[in-house]
């Protein structure tokens, strides 16, 4: 009986000398290629060996059968690559500090409204817009944590506790119902917990897919209700898109466990949580525009924070392929930042300086990021790394 004997070795190859063969990948460039031979060799005496070098592609088949040389592309990283993806790097994880202090100006402000007794200008900052925001950041720990981005993770928790605060003045206020406030705290310590013992992998695999599970329902059902809330009382006060997102997202993971979903549909969680994200620059700025005299109970730091911190992201996750999260922290820094103080400077409360410069300045960021991701990944052009990024390679 024949056996299969598998000699693998590597040939460099001149970049110039097959154009054809170089495939640009989103974290490396080929340079060379990897060739295996397969050389069947008979137990019975006489017998020749013989080789085959003809490159044809390999299947997994049984050692009695001849085998053809494969070829598989080795990944190694361009020096200017390796040099923007730290760089890259760097920035997510300098966005912590923007983050870290995304909420502390309007927690302060809210502080002392509260010591002054002034507690209808917390009326400024919706509970809804903030509810939305913590079950994104809890949706989006749990997707950075499956990643293991920890920058990103870092800033997801300290997001989470943040707006929790915030939450916590609202319920101080009398602006936000207190059996919702309880509902949302234990969600928020449980999510805290499950998150960071899945990190330490000290988790069981099953408490863990229950908990992407029940974020998948909680994210869905939370998503059509809050939109439909934003615009109470011009709509009719009631729970219905919420009972009907409820028995859809149930139904839908009811069928994930039973594998009649794709594969893609693992990434819905993920998805719902960058929806709710954006959806809450739309309830605040429309609660600014119902209550305009409510506008000064915004903080202008807050806004240019979420404007910087969401754009430190935008390089790393361009350069990554994730459209998610460069959906999200793009949306965050055109509609959260740059939107609210478009509001803000409308009603006279910012000047105009801070509002050219910050302008100004965010649209040179987003052209110098296309522009240096371009340069990296060997394009011509900046749009083509938009190309890759919503339509793949």
């Amino acid at each position: 009986m024949a056996e299969s004997l598998l000699l693998k070795y590597k040939l460099k190859l001149p970049i110039s000398s097959n154009p054809l063969s170089l495939v640009l990948f989103p974290r490396a460039q080929l340079h060379f290629r990897s060739y295996e031979l397969h050389i069947k060799k008979s137990n019975s005496s006489g017998q020749s060996t013989s080789c085959s070098s003809r490159p044809t592609s390999v299947s997994a088949v049984s050692s009695d059968r001849a085998h053809s040389i494969s070829r598989k592309p080795l990944i190694v990283k361009h020096k200017s690559f390796e040099e923007w993806d730290a760089v890259t790097a760097k920035f997510a994880g300098a966005a912590n500090i923007p983050f870290m202090l995304l909420q502390l100006p309007q927690i302060i402000l809210n502080y002392q409204n509260l010591m002054a007794g002034n507690k209808s200008a917390l009326l400024a900052v919706p509970w809804l817009c903030m509810l939305t925001g913590l079950l994104g950041n809890l949706s989006l720990l749990s997707y950075f944590i499956k990643k293991r981005e920890s920058e990103a993770v870092v800033i997801q928790l300290v997001g989470a506790i943040s707006i929790y605060v915030v939450i916590l003045q609202l319920v101080m206020a009398e602006a936000m119902p207190l059996p919702h406030f309880v509902t949302t705290s234990i969600v928020t310590l449980s999510g805290v917990v499950i998150n960071l013992m899945k990190h330490f992998e000290t988790l069981d695999d099953g408490v863990w897919k229950s908990w992407e599970e029940f974020i998948t329902i909680a994210g869905l059902s939370a998503l059509p209700q809050v939109m439909w809330s934003t615009f109470v009382p011009i709509l009719p006060n009631t729970v219905l898109p919420g009972c009907i997102a409820l028995f859809t997202a149930v139904l839908a993971v009811s069928m994930a466990r039973m594998g009649k979903l794709s594969k893609k549909a693992g990434s819905v969680s993920g998805w719902t949580a960058t929806l709710l994200f954006m959806w809450m620059p739309v309830a605040q700025m429309w609660t600014n525009l119902l209550n305009p005299a409510n506008v000064k109970g915004l903080s202008a730091v807050t806004m240019l924070l979420a404007m910087i911190g969401n754009g430190l992201l935008i390089p790393r996750a361009l350069l990554t392929r994730d459209l998610m999260w460069f959906t999200g922290s793009t949306w965050a820094c055109v509609f959260y930042g740059w939107g609210n103080l478009v509001c803000l400077y409308c009603f006279n409360s910012i000047s105009w300086e801070l509002f050219l410069a910050s302008s100004l300045g965010f649209l040179a960021w987003i052209g110098i990021t296309f522009w240096r991701d371009a340069q990296v990944q060997g394009h011509s052009s900046s749009f083509t790394s938009l190309k890759h990024l919503l339509f793949g390679h």
